[in-house]
C-alpha cells in the first residue's frame, strides 16, 4: 500500500539556532520558519502524514543537549497531538532511528523535507531518503544555514552555502520546491 499523500519531515527546528544567531552568527532566509509554519498547516488541512525530528546533542557543550534551553522546538514548528517525534543524534534523520522503517509501514513514498541547516542534517537527510528510493522534496525557502569558514580560511556566505547545497542535491538527490509548489500540489488532487 502507498500513501498518495507526501509526508512533510521537519529537521531541527530547535531554539539553538536563535541562541547562535544572538551570539552572532549570521544565517540566511530569514523567513524559513514562517514557510515552515505555513508546510505544517497545509499538511495538517490536507490530513497528510508529518515527521518531526529532533536533535539531540551528544557532546558536553552541544547546544542541543536536552538539559539546555536550545533543544527546545520554536513555537511555531511544535508538533500537535499524534504526530511523531523522533530523535536522533547525528545529522541524518535516517540514522539509528526508526524513520524508514514508519515511513515504508505506512506506504509513504515522498517526502517534502525542511528545516535546518540546509547543509548538515537537511542535506543529509535529503542525500539518505533519496539513495533510499524515496521521492524526495527539499523546500528551498524553509530551510536556512550560516555563514562558515572554511579550511582555506575563506569566509563562506550562508547564502553561498544554501545555493550550493541546493544545486548539489537538485536532480540526483531530490527535486527542489518551494513552500507555494508544495501547497499548490494539495489543491492540484
Amino acid at each position: 500500500m502507498t500513501s498518495p499523500l507526501p509526508a512533510l519531515i521537519v529537521v531541527d527546528v530547535q531554539r539553538a539556532f536563535d541562541e547562535w544567531e544572538a551570539a552572532g552568527k549570521r544565517r540566511n532566509n530569514p523567513d524559513a520558519v514562517a514557510r515552515i509554519a505555513d508546510l505544517l498547516k497545509a499538511f495538517r488541512m490536507n490530513r497528510a502524514p508529518i515527521f518531526h525530528i529532533r536533535h539531540e546533542g551528544t557532546k558536553p557543550n552541544s547546544t542541543f543537549l536536552p538539559s539546555r534551553s536550545g533543544y527546545a522546538v520554536k513555537d511555531e514548528a511544535r508538533e500537535e497531538a499524534g504526530e511523531p517525534v523522533i530523535v536522533k543524534r547525528v545529522n541524518s534523520a535516517f540514522i539509528g532511528t526508526d524513520l524508514e522503517a514508519r515511513l515504508r509501514a505506512a506506504g509513504i513514498t515522498t517526502l517534502v523535507i525542511c528545516g535546518a541547516t540546509t547543509n548538515h542534517c537537511v542535506e543529509t537527510t535529503t542525500r539518505m531518503a533519496g539513495n533510499l528510493g524515496f521521492d524526495a522534496r527539499l523546500v528551498r525557502d524553509a530551510t536556512w544555514t550560516f555563514d562558515r569558514i572554511g579550511p582555506d580560511g575563506d569566509t563562506h556566505s550562508a547564502e553561498e552555502i544554501h545555493a550550493m547545497t541546493l544545486s548539489n542535491l537538485n536532480g540526483e538527490f531530490a527535486r527542489i520546491v518551494t513552500t507555494q509548489d508544495v501547497i499548490a500540489s494539495f489543491a492540484a488532487r
